[in-house]
């Protein structure tokens, strides 16, 4: 009874913050967003956020395996956390605190027409990671005009647009971005208003990384099928074209949790506490035997 009281209470836990998962997201931006100016730029933080942004608290993780990689130099810690906030919660971060995909969350409750994306395009975010984030630092250096941090579009919004607003306020040069830049920018600007997260599912190298450990994170998605009924709710929930019924802890999965909304329960948020195996409506059954409840 324990067991099952347990899980009970934490699928209820999630179940009550999922309404107010855009809220909780804002609130993350006390700690991304450092109005104190207190700067631990040496430490990654579990989002996408560009560290050189003014308000940034910490540095990017992105960023730092980049520029290790033009260095030829391994960031053993920063592996580590990566590897850590991977293995214990997967892809929550992305759905959950991640200012940049706050961002798209909110061009998102625009009310322009929305596309679909289709499902292969997710895979461009290794190419991303091994080309633009490993490979071309690593061969190239970081004056390669596809560096990752020439061409992202949070370094673009989060620090050279705000330099260039500081510059203009204070009178000074402005030193544009390059074309390239703007271009990007432009581009990801536009495309946040008819697809939902196009960079976080197209292009993201942190969400992939993260997402590698959906089926093996300490907290993942169970899917009961005996609760089941095929009404399809689930699906039309997911926003990310995803089918939660068939593959719930799937790679292209941020965690939004919004298909745990179905009422019927057959999607819940279990951690490794619990068997990945077996169903709760067969050990609730059990306990409810006669005979085993008093």
């Amino acid at each position: 009874m324990t067991i099952v009281a347990e899980k009970t209470r934490f699928a209820g836990f999630f179940a009550r913050l999922q309404p107010y998962r855009l809220w909780i997201q804002t609130a993350f931006l006390a700690v991304w967003l450092d109005p104190l100016g207190i700067r631990y730029h040496g430490i990654c933080a579990p989002v996408f956020h560009c560290y050189a942004c003014p308000l940034a608290t910490f540095g990017c993780p992105i960023g730092i395996l980049a520029n290790f990689s033009a260095l030829h130099m391994i960031p053993f810690v920063t592996i580590g956390l990566l590897i850590l906030f991977g293995a214990l919660v997967g892809s929550l971060f992305c759905g959950w605190a991640c200012p940049f995909g706050w961002l798209q969350d909110l061009a998102a409750r625009i009310p322009t027409p929305k596309f679909e994306l289709p499902r292969w395009t997710g895979h461009f975010r290794f190419v991303v990671l091994v080309v633009a984030v490993l490979a071309i630092p690593y061969f190239f250096g970081e004056e390669h005009p596809l560096f990752i941090c020439r061409v992202c579009p949070a370094g673009g919004i989060e620090a050279a647009i705000p330099s260039v607003v500081s510059q203009a306020a204070a009178g000074e040069e402005i030193l544009w971005p390059s074309t390239l830049k703007l271009a990007i920018i432009g581009a990801f600007l536009v495309a946040i208003l008819f697809f939902r997260r196009p960079w976080c599912r197209v292009l993201c190298p942190l969400g992939v990384i993260f997402s590698s450990f959906n089926r093996a994170s300490a907290l993942f998605l169970r899917f009961d099928r005996n609760k089941c009924t095929e009404c399809g709710r689930c699906g039309k929930l997911c926003q990310y074209n995803i089918e939660p019924e068939k593959s719930p802890n799937d790679l292209r999965c941020i965690r939004c949790l919004e298909c745990t909304r179905c009422n019927l329960g057959a999607l819940t948020p279990h951690t490794i506490l619990h068997s990945r195996h077996g169903t709760p409506a067969d050990s609730q059954a059990r306990v409810e035997e006669p005979g085993l409840s008093n």
